[in-house]
């Protein structure tokens, strides 16, 4: 199996998704999106970003690698009786299947960052984003002191090491980068606008209970304790994992909120390419 499908088909994601839900609503109320319009949510998970914006009338096609969170996005569709919206299994490093100039807007949040081909994701978003439309994506930054960040770094110092050639996902987090892969896929570096936003995490529970969802639930965090199996190494981790949400915790009376800062990446393709 593609090892970024088995990854993300580890646990479920939704649990994890479902503590971001308004944060997902506002970056949509923001976005400007209005009826009749045609979107791509690429590496859409299970709907988090793509129903909200079919709710506001626009023609959503939401790509997901992992079968469980496209299965899980369709219950979500079917659930709200939308017709403007379809989720499919797709691979963010192989868009051939979609055609050009397609789509007023490319959105991809904490979805497509993680596919282990950026400067192909970056060329695939610019191909089917229709001539003036916009690719809009969010980016975890590395080293930012806020949870996820966190979390990935630890993931990367205890988990296996990595295979060869790979290019740590938070990369797309890199100012530099992003207008380097974009650069290369015919986007002028004054067509990219980039700035930090905040991604709010809420649980009606305690800071523990939001560790244990990223235990169970999270594909990148059960892959490396599945690595670690039990032991110190792996006790470590879990009290550096929770004493991290504990210490970010904004949450009263015994809930849990987390505000992450992460890089919103705004480009405007060009009429003419």
């Amino acid at each position: 199996m593609n090892p970024n499908k088995e990854l993300w088909e580890k646990g479920d994601f939704s649990k994890l998704a479902e503590t971001m839900r308004g944060s997902a609503d506002q970056l949509v109320e923001e976005l400007g999106i209005t009826p009749g319009m045609k979107a791509l949510d690429l590496a859409c998970g299970d709907g988090g970003t793509a129903l909200p914006m079919a709710r506001r009338g626009t023609e959503v096609l939401g790509v997901d690698i992992a079968r469980n969170l496209v299965a899980a996005a369709q219950a979500r569709v079917a659930a709200e009786g939308l017709t403007n919206i379809r989720i499919i299994e797709g691979d963010a490093c192989d868009l051939s299947a979609l055609p050009d100039n397609a789509f007023d807007l490319v959105l991809s949040v904490f979805g497509a960052m993680f596919a282990p081909c950026p400067q192909e994701v970056a060329r695939s978003m610019v191909r089917v984003a229709r001539r003036g439309g916009r690719i809009v994506m969010g980016n975890w930054i590395p080293n930012d002191p806020t949870m996820p960040a966190q979390i990935l770094r630890m993931m990367q110092e205890y988990g296996p090491p990595p295979p060869e050639g790979f290019i740590p996902p938070t990369d797309w987090g890199i100012e530099a980068k992003v207008i380097e892969r974009f650069g290369q896929a015919g986007i002028p570096h004054e067509a990219i606008a980039m700035q930090p936003s905040i991604k709010e995490f809420r649980l009606d529970g305690p800071p523990s209970a939001l560790l244990e969802i990223f235990l169970k639930y999270f594909g990148p965090v059960i892959r490396v304790f599945e690595w670690l199996g039990p032991g110190p190494r792996a006790d470590e981790l879990r009290g550096r994992m929770l004493a991290l949400i504990e210490r970010e915790n904004q949450g009263e009376d015994g809930k849990t909120l987390i505000r992450a800062r992460y890089l919103l990446v705004t480009v405007k393709v060009p009429q003419v390419s």
